[in-house]
């Protein structure tokens, strides 16, 4: 195929923000949302609050906080790469034991470093559940105590391992804060519906990954859902009859043979939160900023900071702040921002300011 047939890393990031529903299509609920993203990196609610805005036009927090609360539409628990996510509730039962069984064996691994029998971590999920059936929504401190009372060991960071494992299996998810502090609930008692599974999980996730990545590889689906590159292989195998192969300059890619083409406007500007699912769908990640700007944004103790993004690259971080009770999107760009990015950011926190319900102004730092 020649040369200039190949897609440029431009081209490239148009469609891959064209997946990520960058450029706010109507896609219906909030659940509607979560379930083509696969799911929402959700260490804090309200970073999954700021990542479905950036791509849900008219969203509001309170619809959010709705579909996850009062709709149960939505639930959050462990599930990509071993890390808190929001993802349809019909999706917990197979979803989540696909994607954090990798993970498992070094949960056992830390529970042992952290003085626990090896007979200990089934009991405690089995008295987790029970404990939940008769009281729940339940801390974790409320459940440490149960735990410590029945003989198993909880110092250390033990509790936080054996609550991982216990939601390992979708047998509980997070329910509702309490004062600010998470508590657990069983996933069957939470849940309002129960649907069946697919037929081939694997596959469902290889679609869900294409659907929100593509064009995409097996790697790619490999780093975003936590699984071994042989797994994500034989996902993309299973799907073979359905790719299409998409000549790029970093090397063959792959889109859905269903999915429409597009590319989003070239320039598009949008501020978006802590862990953005833009920025962790991929294996390599250059492609939205060079390794000096991801270091910027991703300065250690696991926290990926909110960012500008301008035609899908990243031209600096941005914060929201309360200083006095008023609510402030402070930017820092890089370097001088190209023409007419000043007013888009504005635009971008007027939208912020409709999805909080409270006047957002903006300032650098």
């Amino acid at each position: 195929m020649p040369p200039t047939s190949l897609l440029g890393d431009a081209e490239l990031r148009r469609r891959r923000q064209a997946s990520q529903l960058l450029d706010r299509p109507r896609h219906g609920s909030v659940h509607d949302l979560v379930r083509h993203l696969g799911g929402v990196q959700s260490q804090v609610w309200p970073a999954a609050g700021l990542a479905l805005r950036a791509r849900g036009p008219g969203l509001t927090a309170k619809r959010v906080d709705r579909a996850r609360l009062r709709d149960r539409s939505i639930v959050v628990t462990w599930a990509m790469r071993g890390t808190l996510h929001a993802i349809a509730a019909e999706d917990l039962p197979w979803l989540v034991p696909l994607v954090v069984r990798p993970g498992i064996a070094n949960a056992h691994r830390r529970l042992r470093e952290e003085g626990v029998p090896e007979d200990q971590p089934e009991r405690a999920i089995e008295l987790i559940a029970r404990t939940l059936e008769r009281g729940g929504p339940l801390t974790r401190d409320e459940l440490r105590e149960r735990l410590r009372a029945a003989g198993i060991v909880t110092a250390g960071q033990a509790m936080a391992h054996l609550t991982w494992l216990a939601s390992a299996d979708g047998g509980i998810c997070r329910g509702p804060d309490r004062d600010g502090t998470a508590t657990f609930v069983l996933a069957r008692d939470w849940l309002r519906a129960h649907p069946d599974d697919p037929p081939d999980p694997l596959r469902e996730l290889t679609v869900r990954h294409l659907r929100a990545h593509g064009p995409a590889t097996a790697e790619d689906l490999a780093a975003w859902a936590g699984i071994s590159r042989g797994t994500a292989r034989r996902g993309w195998t299973s799907l073979a009859d359905r790719l299409v192969e998409v000549p790029t300059e970093r090397g063959p890619q792959w889109r859905l043979r269903s999915s429409a083409t597009r590319e989003v406007a070239a320039g598009l500007v949008r501020l978006l939160g802590p862990f953005d699912g833009y920025l962790l769908g991929w294996r390599d990640r250059t492609l939205v900023g060079s390794t000096a700007v991801l270091r910027r944004v991703n300065r250690g103790g696991g926290w990926l900071h909110a960012t500008i993004l301008v035609d899908g690259r990243i031209v600096g971080p941005w914060a929201l702040e309360r200083p006095g009770g008023a609510v402030r999107v402070a930017i820092e760009p890089f370097g001088r921002l190209p023409a007419g990015v000043p007013t888009a950011i504005r635009a971008e926190a007027a939208d912020l300011q409709a999805f909080l319900g409270t006047p957002v102004e903006v300032a650098r730092r």
